[in-house]
């Protein structure tokens, strides 16, 4: 498979500058130091020529619904050693890039074991932190011909949106896009932020030199020492999982007969069947900690909950924490299961809004790192199965497959698989590692790929 060839850039506005600014959350400003997010869909639909001018004009007209996707990043600095950031939008724009390589298919991607490294450069703005988008666009998109079809990367400052948002603001383009002229999309999104009563807006969270000095917890500019180590030495691969509706049928339903409940869901139970086989795969000491951060969507937890169409950060990580020994023992799936559902449970009204107001009494901001998800000791979920990513018809027909860009080892995606019921696990760990999930009987008694 060939290298890409940029084809051309555009910078994309939207109709009308509104100026706006934005005050940021708590979920916002944590991952300031992180990398965008790096989503992508496949199109087995080679590019029509009408069919970039569509995508420009239709991108135009739905950034006058998302006017901060145009926008910049503002990082004040105050005089008692505090900085603030807030989304200004200021319409400088979006970064629009086509480009087309000669030789990869849409087998290609399809087809392999093993997500193809030539995927990396089907994504814009890589190695990039999302604090650099004072400078640099809030979303960027390039549209990628194959040799029969096209594959469109999306990359979105993650301090602007989460997964939900990010799919939120690609549906609605898609919607505008096959719209032909109406210009319209059937739901408005909700940019205002939430606080709770009595913070002070903007927030204000410390930078001082030692925390430039990255000598402690907090903002830092500069990159872990550790983080370029632990990627040097594991080199992660990425590997693609599918799980039919049934044999996820069969995951919840054995996870739930090893606790005696009804209550663990699906996801929960893949989820632990993913962990206890990335513990087996390697030998660890049984004594040794086990982690698996979880991400926890709030919009519904709230009492009452945030707007349906909130657009902007609402996710949580929480770490469960077991010994390899607990995983790897008779009944450890379904131990494993059911501590994943106590912790989520635990997110109550009352402890989003604790830990959201403790926040802004001590700001930490993630580093990559600080979690040491670059060990696989630690695996970290992205996405989610609820979000509508084959529905994403732009003018030629819904995708064939959906892709995340962020490789990170122990970092995994889940997504709706192309069969209803079904899902899929994108999961970025060491190749010895995803070779040996590969050879394990158990975990793969459960995979359909």
């Amino acid at each position: 498979m060939a290298a890409i060839r940029v084809l051309s850039t555009d910078t994309i506005k939207a109709p009308n500058s509104t100026d706006e600014k934005i005050d940021l959350t708590p979920w916002d400003l944590k991952v300031l130091l992180v990398e965008p997010t790096h989503k992508g869909l496949l199109y087995h639909h080679p590019l029509e020529s009408n069919q970039i001018p569509q995508l420009k004009q239709s991108l135009s007209s739905t950034l006058a619904f998302f006017p901060l996707l145009a926008g910049r990043l503002e990082i004040t600095d105050h005089e008692d050693n505090t900085m603030s950031c807030s989304v200004t939008c200021n319409n400088a724009g979006v970064l629009f890039v086509h480009a087309t390589t000669e030789n990869t298919c849409v087998g290609d991607i399809l087809g392999c074991t093993y997500i193809p490294p030539i995927l990396n450069s089907f994504y814009p703005l890589n190695g990039i932190k999302n604090y650099e988008g004072t400078s640099q666009p809030l979303f960027a998109v390039q549209v990628t011909e194959l040799v029969d079809g096209i594959f469109i990367g999306f990359t979105f400052n993650h301090v602007v949106v989460d997964g939900t948002s990010a799919w939120y603001f690609i549906n609605s383009w898609a919607e505008i896009s096959r719209g032909g002229c109406c210009n319209q999309t059937s739901k408005l999104s909700t940019l205002e932020r939430w606080f709770p009563d009595g913070i002070q807006c903007p927030i204000r969270f410390p930078f001082t030199k030692k925390l430039q000095n990255n000598q402690s917890d907090g903002l830092s500019f500069s990159s872990s020492n550790n983080e370029k180590l632990n990627n040097e030495k594991l080199n992660p691969s990425v590997r693609l999982f599918h799980f039919t509706k049934e044999k996820i049928s069969q995951l919840k339903l054995k996870a739930n007969l090893e606790t005696g409940t009804n209550k663990i869901s699906s996801l929960q139970a893949l989820f632990a069947h993913l962990w206890c086989s990335v513990i087996r795969s390697d030998q660890l000491d049984p004594q040794e900690n086990a982690y698996f951060m979880v991400g926890i969507g709030v919009r519904q937890r709230f009492v009452p909950p945030l707007p349906e169409d909130y657009f902007g950060n609402a996710v949580v990580a929480s770490m469960v924490a077991m010994k390899v020994g607990e995983l790897l023992e008779e009944g450890g799936f379904g131990k494993c299961a059911w501590k994943m559902h106590e912790t989520i449970c635990l997110h109550s009204n009352e402890k989003l809004k604790n830990d959201y107001e403790n926040w802004v009494r001590n700001p930490i901001i993630y580093r990559l790192g600080d979690s040491n998800v670059a060990d696989y000791h630690v695996l970290a979920s992205s996405s989610s199965q609820w979000f509508d990513v084959y529905g994403n018809n732009f003018g030629w027909g819904k995708p064939v497959a959906v892709r995340s860009g962020n490789k990170q080892s122990g970092l995994f995606a889940v997504f709706a698989g192309i069969e209803e019921g079904s899902m899929d696990l994108q999961v970025c760990l060491p190749h010895k590692i995803l070779e040996a999930m590969g050879n394990d009987p158990v975990f793969m008694n459960f995979v359909s790929n």
